[in-house]
């Protein structure tokens, strides 16, 4: 599975952004997908994570009911829709999947990686 995150770029504290992860290679439909964001000199951290049919959902702490994740199985595209940007938001974000079961927080808990994009939020 080969990623390509898109969609970041500098927006106001407040703002709003809508970030794309497209699939490509093998078939998204039956995996587990996330979000992760790193900023510099911090660790990667979990933002958001959906489970192959779009029933569960998890958010990281610092994001819950600002970002919502969403997918499209048959466009091989996730979503990650990021509202009430704050300056804490600026990272680099980057999305993965995940072949096992389940929804995981750790990164070390996902196979495939995209090359991430960036979110700037300015005041």
């Amino acid at each position: 599975v080969q990623l390509q995150a898109s969609g970041g770029g500098l927006v106001q504290a407040g703002g709003s952004l809508r970030l794309s992860c497209q699939a490509s290679g093998r078939p998204i439909m039956s995996y587990s997908m996330g979000w992760f964001r790193q900023a510099p000199g911090k660790e990667r951290e979990f933002v958001a994570a959906i489970s192959p049919g779009s029933l569960n959902t998890s958010y990281g702490d610092s994001v819950k009911g600002r970002f919502t994740i969403s997918r499209d199985n048959n466009r091989k595209r996730v979503y990650l829709q990021v509202n009430s940007l704050k300056l804490e938001d600026t990272a680099i974000y980057y999305c993965a999947c995940r072949i096992a079961r389940g929804l995981v927080f750790e990164p070390t808990g996902y196979d495939y990686w995209g090359q991430g994009t960036q979110v700037t939020v300015s005041s």
